[in-house]
């Protein structure tokens, strides 16, 4: 596609063109990665950080009450995760230095050693030296959300912690040099952002060549610097539908998730309207509910007090109601294929 092709499917709003869009989507997506929606086992395993990030409700100094799971309590999650047929566990924590390299490393190797499942780690801008480690351990994959390709937006939005600003860019880049399978992502509808700047996340998703692609829509958090500043005019949600149709046009090969903000925002349809326009990931929740409320990058998360086997059997059911499966296995991007003509 070119930048005026995507620009005008962002600009779009007629239904009926609108409908192509996600059948165009929901084709490519249908013929490259399959009917089969892979369930990825969610697990926060810290909500420490020592990032000012201006639209995250757990960012440092906020007034949420920290936890930090164990390696035991991390382990059980991944046990639970292949009991329920998952194919991933994905550990996702604030960027918390409290999580030492070598616990983490340790963590990775027992998950490797006792079950078949794929390792995706969250967990904020790490060393290299840190990355190689983990990636020798066993990690698969490696998640990290740029949230906006717009330079000055993002430095505004994720203030740097030292000297050095931070370039979530040449990170992704590096860890595909280590081996990982690199996902990023972008928020839609963050207070100055423009269509531009999101045909520009397009761009970046297809020059990054990424594995997987997390879109969701901006959640304001009442106790973030962010929240009282205006929004673009937009409909956020569908928006985000129109992204995630268009990544899949740009990244055919890529694992692209129905996220939790989707069904935050939208809970009767949210995931299913997400995966008929080009997702094929879901991302199923398996933290232990005495800490899940305490992650809270935005309010009133979707599924909050569900446990894993509810939300489990939920999902199985409104997958089948739509006529998609269960994916088996590992459910890894497909690397050959590249952006639709």
């Amino acid at each position: 596609m070119t930048r005026a092709e995507v620009l005008g499917w962002l600009r779009e709003d007629d239904p009926a063109r609108l409908d192509e869009l996600w059948r165009r989507a929901d084709e490519a997506r249908r013929r490259v990665v399959g009917d089969e929606v892979h369930l990825r086992g969610l697990v926060e395993v810290s909500n420490h950080c020592v990032r000012t990030c201006a639209y995250c409700g757990i960012r440092a100094g906020a007034p949420v009450t920290r936890y930090r799971m164990s390696p035991l309590e991390i382990f059980e999650c991944a046990l639970q995760a292949t009991a329920l047929g998952y194919g991933t566990v994905v550990l996702q924590a604030g960027e918390d230095f409290g999580l030492e390299p070598e616990v983490v490393a340790e963590t990775i190797r027992a998950i490797r050693k006792h079950t078949p499942l794929a390792i995706t780690l969250s967990l904020g801008e790490r060393t290299d030296e840190e990355l190689a480690a983990w990636r020798e351990a066993g990690a698969d994959r490696y998640l990290l959300r740029f949230e906006t390709s717009n330079r000055a937006l993002y430095d505004r939005i994720h203030p740097s912690r030292g000297r050095e600003p931070s370039d979530r860019i040449a990170m992704l880049r590096r860890l595909r040099a280590l081996g990982y399978a690199a996902g990023g992502g972008v928020m839609v509808g963050l207070p100055g952002q423009t269509l531009d700047d999101l045909a520009d996340d397009i761009a970046m998703f297809a020059r990054l060549d990424l594995d997987m692609i997390g879109l969701g829509p901006y959640l304001p958090h009442p106790a973030t610097p962010l929240a009282a500043e205006p929004r673009p005019a937009w409909d956020s949600e569908l928006m985000t539908y129109r992204m995630v149709a268009l990544a899949r046009l740009a990244c055919p090969g890529a694992n692209i998730p129905g996220t939790t903000a989707l069904a935050t925002v939208n809970r009767a349809e949210g995931r299913e309207l997400a995966l008929s326009r080009g997702a094929n990931v879901l991302m199923p929740n398996l933290t232990p509910t005495r800490y899940r409320e305490h992650y809270e990058i935005y309010p009133d998360k979707a599924c909050l007090r569900e446990t894993a086997d509810v939300c489990d059997g939920c999902l199985r059911k409104r997958l089948h109601a739509i006529g998609r499966t269960v994916g088996e296995g590992r459910g890894d991007a497909r690397r050959e294929a590249r952006s639709e003509p």
